[in-house]
C-alpha cells in the first residue's frame, strides 16, 4: 500500500528565489523544480516541430534535458483560468506514486507565470492518435498488444482505486490519456481532475469533470463521483481497442454512432465478434476478445453497484476470475450536452463549463469534449467497498 499526505511542503531552494510565487509552490515538494530557461532550451525554445500533443490545458513538447533524457514537456495555457489548480493537482497526485502502468513525474517549472510539468518521454504517442488515429498509423496493434494495453490501463487503475490512501479516481480516463511506451505498455497520464477520496467516506459530491463519450452518467447528471466513475470510462475505452474505433463517430448508420448502443446490440444477437476491428484480419482468438467485450460491457452498466471493481477487471482480462454476464444489464449512455442538460435540468442540479480540444488525427468526427468546472466538494462518511 502507498500512502500519502493531503498537504505538501516547499523544499526546493531554487523555487525560493521567485517569492511571487509562494502561493503556487508552498503545494510543491519531493518535486525537482526547473528553470524556465532549461525548459526553452530542451525544446528548441518550444519549436512547432518539437510539438508532440495538445491537453486540455495546453500543448506538450518532446525536449531533451540536460542530463540528456528525453522528456514530454507539458506547458500550461495562459489562457486556462482553471490550470493552476488543475497543474498543483497533477502534482500533487502523481509525485508520490510509481507504477508501470503510470506515467513518471520528473519535476515542474513554476516560475513567474511559467507553469510547465516535465514527465519521461513515451516514443508512440497516445492510444487516440495511434490504435485510434485512421490511416497515418504506423503501429501494427495486433490482438497480442491489444491484450497487453487493456490489462496495463486496468493495473494502473485498480493501483490507484485499492492500494495507495487516499483513493485517487482519476476522472479522465480515455484514449488521448493513455500514452504507449517503445514496447507499447500503456501509462495512464493526465492527472490534473484527478480526485483523492479519504478513507471512510461513500463519495465524493463535486461538480462535473471528464470528457463526454467516456463520462459515466451517474456522476455526470448528480455530480457523485466514486471509483466507478472511472471503471464506466475504462469499459468504455475497453471497447474502443477491441473494436479499434472512438466511442462516437456521426459518419456512421444512426444505429452504429455509439459504441455503447452498438455493442450491445450485438450482444444481445450473440454477434459481439462483429465489433471486432477489421484490421485485425481474423487473427485474433474470437472468444477472448468477445469476453473483453463483455467486459466492457459489466463496466458501463447503467447501475454502479452492478459495476466490478477494478481488480475484479484484472482478473477477468487475465483469466483468473470468470466472466458472468448472466445478470448483465443494458450500458448507460449520454450521447450529447442537449440530453445532459436535459437531465440535469430534471434533477435540478449544477451548471456544466465545457471547453473543447480535437485530436486531427481521428478517425472520426468525434470531438473530444471535456468537461471541467470549479469543484465544491463534500463527503459522506462510512465508505463502501463496492464503490
Amino acid at each position: 500500500m502507498t500512502c500519502f499526505p493531503f498537504l505538501f511542503s516547499k523544499t526546493s531552494s531554487s523555487s525560493r528565489q521567485n517569492p511571487d510565487n509562494d502561493e503556487d509552490i508552498s503545494g510543491i515538494h519531493n518535486v525537482r523544480i526547473y528553470s524556465y530557461r532549461e525548459l526553452r532550451n530542451a525544446t528548441d525554445n518550444f519549436s512547432p516541430a518539437n510539438k508532440i500533443g495538445e491537453g486540455g490545458f495546453g500543448p506538450v513538447y518532446k525536449g531533451q534535458l540536460k542530463d540528456g533524457k528525453l522528456a514530454a514537456i507539458k506547458v500550461l495555457s495562459a489562457e486556462s483560468k482553471q490550470g493552476v489548480k488543475e497543474f498543483l493537482t497533477e502534482i500533487n497526485v502523481i509525485s508520490e506514486i510509481e507504477h508501470e502502468n503510470l506515467v513518471k513525474l520528473y519535476g515542474c517549472c513554476v516560475e513567474k507565470d511559467n507553469r510547465i510539468l516535465v514527465y519521461n518521454y513515451l516514443e508512440n504517442n497516445s492510444l487516440a492518435q495511434t490504435l485510434l488515429g485512421g490511416s497515418h498509423n504506423s503501429i501494427h496493434f495486433d490482438w497480442r498488444a491489444r491484450c497487453k494495453i487493456c490489462v496495463g490501463v486496468a493495473r494502473g487503475l485498480a493501483f490507484l482505486h485499492e492500494e495507495v490512501r487516499p483513493l485517487i479516481v482519476h476522472r479522465d480516463i480515455k484514449a488521448s490519456n493513455i500514452l504507449l511506451d517503445k514496447d507499447l505498455t500503456p501509462k495512464i497520464s493526465d492527472f490534473g481532475l484527478a480526485k483523492l477520496i479519504p478513507a471512510n467516506v461513500t463519495h465524493v459530491s463535486t461538480r462535473v469533470a471528464g470528457t463526454l463519450g467516456y463520462l459515466a452518467p451517474e456522476y455526470a447528471i448528480g455530480g457523485r463521483l466514486t471509483r466507478k466513475a472511472d471503471i464506466y470510462s475504462f469499459g468504455v475505452l475497453l471497447v474502443e481497442i477491441v473494436s479499434g474505433r472512438c466511442n462516437t463517430n456521426s459518419r456512421l448508420p444512426s444505429n452504429e454512432q455509439f459504441i455503447l448502443e452498438r455493442a450491445w446490440a450485438l450482444y444481445e444477437q450473440n454477434e459481439l465478434v462483429g465489433l471486432v476491428d477489421t484490421s485485425l484480419n481474423w487473427e485474433f482468438y474470437a472468444e477472448q476478445a468477445c469476453k473483453f467485450l463483455k467486459i466492457g460491457l459489466l463496466c458501463t452498466q447503467e447501475s454502479p453497484k452492478h459495476r466490478p471493481s477494478m481488480s475484479s477487471v484484472v482478473k477477468m482480462l487475465t483469466g483468473e476470475m470468470k466472466v458472468d454476464d448472466s445478470r448483465m444489464t443494458k450500458p448507460a449512455l449520454i450521447s450529447d450536452f442537449m440530453d445532459l442538460k436535459v437531465r440535469k435540468k430534471q434533477e435540478s442540479i449544477i451548471d456544466l463549463k465545457t471547453t473543447s480540444t480535437y485530436n486531427t488525427s481521428s478517425a472520426s468526427d468525434h470531438q473530444d469534449t471535456t468537461i471541467a468546472s470549479a469543484a465544491t466538494t463534500t463527503f459522506t462518511t462510512q465508505f463502501d467497498h463496492s464503490m
